[in-house]
């Protein structure tokens, strides 16, 4: 439990701490991002509600364009690692949750810009291969046609209830967003015995495994195909509850914390461009426009527009799935989901 605990106080306080004046970006950047004129960034984040507002924003300030691809994750992995192996780089920025296997293999350029300053440790990586200017909290969602309120579950034992087996689903993507979050945030809870124990009798709650993304886990819930979506992002429900969609989302506690990681990819081809849009984005203006697009930002002086959404802002506790834990734990995690939720 103790782990957990101190889970719980990081989600509430990693914005707390002592900070420093953030710079402006360097004119010499500037200078050189303005010569290059554009940069690639692939990406792993909706495209229209967040990569379009944040690249008009940068580019109405700086006059440097960027193109953008959307992936997953594993996608954009591959992808980099196809283009190393061939000699030529064709992005110049990439994000994912967990980009461990691209920082192994050589191909994350180390940079972190005087706008990370403002930052505590846990979102810049003490070798600066990384910054983190964005955070995202997993938690349950139910249908409001389907579900009444006071019966959605809000604890992980209530998801043993049997009237909820084979009326669940989550995505089967292998990342600290997907299952295997949500299998260390049980172990950190309980212990590895009790949580073994647990994990073996929610295997036989029949979750149903979707081979697609959170969001359209979410859409399938809004849409009336099952009552309950697992490990969704509580940004995404907000804003599909703003358009009218018929869901909500539980004060699920522990939920799962996750960072998403920005790299400059070593051997691109407009480093500069690249560098400046990341001093942009964790700079206080850039990340006023992350908060304007329903994602949560991470500056300690810019809070989410919906403060419910982030652990510190909206009270309740978080289980922040760490570089080390990606580092040491994650493998088990994705192992334990393959053995028992693989069917």
């Amino acid at each position: 439990m103790g782990d957990f605990l101190k889970r719980a106080a990081l989600g509430a306080s990693l914005l707390l701490g002592v900070t420093y004046p953030a710079l402006a970006a360097d004119q010499a950047l500037i200078d050189a991002a303005k010569k290059e004129g554009s940069f690639v960034w692939y990406t792993t984040y909706i495209v229209n509600d967040f990569v379009v507002p944040l690249t008009r924003a940068f580019e109405e300030k700086y006059g440097i364009k960027v193109e953008y691809t959307r992936s997953n994750g594993a996608d954009i992995t591959l992808r980099i690692n196809n283009e190393g192996a061939a000699g030529r780089m064709a992005s110049d920025l990439f994000d994912c949750a967990n980009c461990l296997p691209l920082y192994k293999a050589g191909y994350a350029e180390p940079f972190v810009p005087d706008s990370a300053a403002d930052y505590p440790a846990g979102y810049v990586d003490p070798n600066k291969l990384w910054v983190a200017p964005t955070a995202s909290f997993l938690t349950v969602a139910y249908s409001t046609l389907d579900v009444q309120p006071d019966e959605a579950p809000k604890t992980f034992e209530a998801l043993l209830d049997p009237k909820w087996k084979g009326k669940m689903g989550w995505t089967t993507s292998l990342n600290a967003t997907g299952a295997p979050g949500f299998i260390g945030a049980v172990l950190a809870t309980m212990g590895q015995e009790k949580g073994m124990e647990y994990l073996r009798k929610l295997a036989e709650q029949d979750i149903v495994n979707v081979p697609a993304s959170q969001r359209v886990v979410l859409d399938q819930t809004i849409a009336g195909e099952r009552p309950l979506a697992l490990m969704v992002f509580n940004h995404h429900v907000q804003n599909s509850i703003e358009k009218g969609a018929p869901v909500d989302w539980v004060r699920f506690e522990p939920t799962v914390g996750t960072l998403t990681y920005w790299s400059i990819t070593k051997g691109g081809q407009h480093p500069n461009a690249a560098k400046l849009f990341v001093d942009y984005v964790m700079s206080e203006e850039g990340q006023k426009v992350i908060a304007s697009t329903g994602q949560i930002s991470n500056h300690p002086k810019v809070p989410p527009a919906d403060k419910s959404l982030r652990a510190d802002t909206g009270g309740f506790k978080a289980y922040m799935v760490t570089m080390d834990d990606l580092t040491t734990k994650f493998d088990g995690w994705v192992k334990i989901y393959k053995d028992l939720f693989e069917k």
